[in-house]
C-alpha cells in the first residue's frame, strides 16, 4: 500500500481509490446491499459455507426466519457431515448439503456465498466464490495474514466481484452514537485515542477452548477479536492505519495452568478447576460439536491450559494513523467483567465512553457517555440496552445487506478495503510482537 500523506483526509483517499478502481472496470456497488441488475425482482440464491454456531444461527436460521421473502438458501457446505445435517435441521432449511464446496457451487449456482468458516480459510472460500461468479459475504476477520489480504484484493480486482465484510459492531447503538458525536465536531479534531477492551473469564476463556487458541487458525485474538475493534476505530476516525507497535504475552491460560487435561468433559480436575465448563448443559454445542466429533475429531471444550496454545491473552498495541492520530489499545482476555472503555481527546474537548457487556454486571445500560467540552461542564448520559443480537445491530446490518439499500450517512457498509485495513492492524501487531519492532502497514500488502 502506498504511503498516505498526513494531510490527505480518508474521504479524499477513498474517493481517489474509487476513481482508480472505476477506471479499471471495478465495481464498488457490492460493498453494501446485494441487489444489482435484475436481482431486485427475484429472490437471491444464497449458499453458506461453515455451519458452526455463527453460521447456523445468524447466517442460517435468522436469514430463513427474517428474509425468506427476498432470499433462498440453496446450499449448505461444511467439512463435517454430521454437523452439516444437524445445522440443516436447526436452521429449518430444505436445501441440499455438501462436504465439497465446489460441488455445491456447481450444483446450486448461488448468487451469493456467505463464508463463516474457521478464519484461516476465509480467503480460500472468498476467492473461490468470486472466481465462480458469486458475490461473497464474509464474517470478520476477512482473513488472517497479509498474503491472504493480497489474494482477496487481487481476486476482487480480477473478477469484479465485490466483497462484503460483516462488521456488525458498526451498527450497535453505542458505536453509532460515538460516530455521530465525532462527526458533529463537538470535541473538535481528534488528536489521540485511548481504547481498552476487556474479555471476561467466561467469554475470554472460550477462545482458548476452541480452534481460536492457535495463531495458525485465528491469527491470534489480535486478528480474530480485535479486528472488530480496529475496524471501529478506523471507521470512527475516518483514518488509515500507517504503523503498528505491539506487545503480547500469555499470562493466564495455556502453560500457566497448575494442571491440565484433554477436555472439560473427561477432565479429572473438574471439581478444582475454575474454568471447568460443562458442555453437556449446552444442547446446541452438544449437537453441533460433541456428536460431530467422529467425523473430524474437533473438540469444542478443550482445556484452556493446553501447552500448545500459542496466542496471547494480554496485549497492548500502539497504532499511528495517516492523519497523525495515535491510538493506544489493549485487549485482556481474563477480566472479571466484559466491556470496553474508550476516550477521544480532541482540540475542543474529550469524549469518554464506558460499556459493560456481561456478568457479573447485571445492568440495563449499554453504555455510559461523558462529553466534556473545554471550559464547560461535562454532559453525562447513558444508552439503554436494546433487544436482538448485539443490541439490535445484527438485524440492522442484515437489513442493509439483504434489503433495498437505504441512505447510510454514517458509512457503515464495509467492503474489502475495510476488511483488509482492520485485519492488517492485527496482523502487523502480531508481527511486531514476534519481531520486536514497529511494523508499517505498507510493508505487508499493496492494496
Amino acid at each position: 500500500m502506498a504511503k498516505i500523506k498526513s494531510e490527505l483526509s480518508r474521504r479524499e483517499f477513498l474517493a481517489s481509490s474509487a476513481l482508480a478502481l472505476g477506471a479499471a472496470g471495478f465495481s464498488l456497488t457490492g460493498s453494501g446491499a446485494i441487489f444489482g441488475r435484475d436481482q431486485t425482482a427475484k429472490k437471491q440464491r444464497v449458499a453458506l459455507v461453515g455451519t458452526g454456531i455463527r453460521g447456523s444461527s445468524l447466517w442460517g436460521r435468522d436469514l430463513i426466519k427474517n428474509y425468506a421473502d427476498v432470499l433462498e438458501i440453496v446450499g449448505l457446505s461444511d467439512i463435517n457431515p454430521i454437523r452439516l445435517d444437524y445445522a440443516k435441521t436447526f436452521m429449518g432449511a430444505t436445501c441440499p448439503t455438501f462436504t465439497d464446496f465446489g460441488r455445491m457451487i456447481e450444483d446450486t449456482r448461488p448468487d451469493t456465498v456467505i463464508v463463516t468458516t474457521m478464519d484461516s480459510v476465509h480467503a480460500k472460500y472468498i476467492r473461490l466464490a468470486m472466481e465462480s461468479g458469486c458475490r461473497p459475504i464474509t464474517e470478520k476477520p476477512m482473513c488472517t495474514d497479509e498474503k491472504m489480504v493480497q489474494d482477496i484484493i487481487d481476486a476482487e480486482r480480477r473478477t469484479g466481484r465485490a466483497l462484503t465484510v460483516t462488521f456488525n459492531y458498526r451498527y450497535s447503538p453505542d458505536a453509532v452514537r460515538i460516530k455521530e458525536i465525532l462527526m458533529s465536531g463537538e470535541i473538535g479534531k481528534v488528536t489521540s485515542v485511548d481504547f481498552n477492551w476487556y474479555l471476561d473469564v467466561y467469554h475470554g476463556a472460550s477462545y482458548f477452548r476452541r480452534w481460536h487458541g492457535f495463531k495458525q487458525n485465528s491469527g491470534s485474538l489480535l486478528v480474530h477479536k480485535a479486528s472488530h475493534h480496529f475496524d471501529l476505530m478506523n471507521w470512527w476516525l475516518e483514518a488509515e492505519p500507517v504503523e503498528v507497535h505491539a506487545y503480547g504475552e500469555l499470562r493466564k491460560y495455556g502453560h500457566n495452568g497448575a494442571f491440565r487435561g484433554e477436555r472439560c468433559l473427561t477432565c479429572p480436575h473438574k471439581s478444582s478447576c475454575e474454568f471447568f465448563w460443562d458442555i453437556t448443559r449446552d444442547a446446541q454445542a452438544m449437537n453441533l460439536y460433541v456428536k460431530a466429533e467422529p467425523a473430524d475429531g474437533y473438540i469444542r471444550d478443550s482445556c484452556v491450559f493446553r501447552n500448545k496454545i500459542n496466542i496471547w491473552d494480554t496485549m497492548s498495541v500502539q497504532v499511528r494513523y495517516h492523519n497523525r492520530v495515535p491510538m493506544s489499545y489493549s485487549l485482556n482476555a481474563f477480566m472479571p467483567y466484559e466491556g470496553y472503555h474508550v476516550g477521544f481527546n480532541g482540540t475542543k474537548g474529550r469524549l469518554d465512553v464506558r460499556a459493560y457487556h456481561s456478568q457479573p454486571w447485571k445492568v440495563d445500560t449499554l453504555a455510559e457517555f461523558r462529553l466534556t467540552r473545554s471550559f464547560k461542564a461535562s454532559q453525562v448520559f447513558a444508552l439503554e440496552s436494546g433487544g436482538g443480537g448485539h443490541w439490535g445491530a445484527d438485524r440492522v446490518m442484515q437489513d442493509q445487506i439483504f434489503r433495498a439499500p437505504k441512505p447510510d450517512p454514517l458509512g457503515r457498509k464495509a467492503g474489502s478495503r475495510d476488511g483488509a485495513l482492520s485485519a492488517l492492524v492485527g496482523i502487523a501487531a502480531r508481527h511486531s510482537i514476534e519481531q520486536g519492532r514497529p511494523i508499517k502497514i505498507d510493508e505487508l500488502v499493496k492494496i
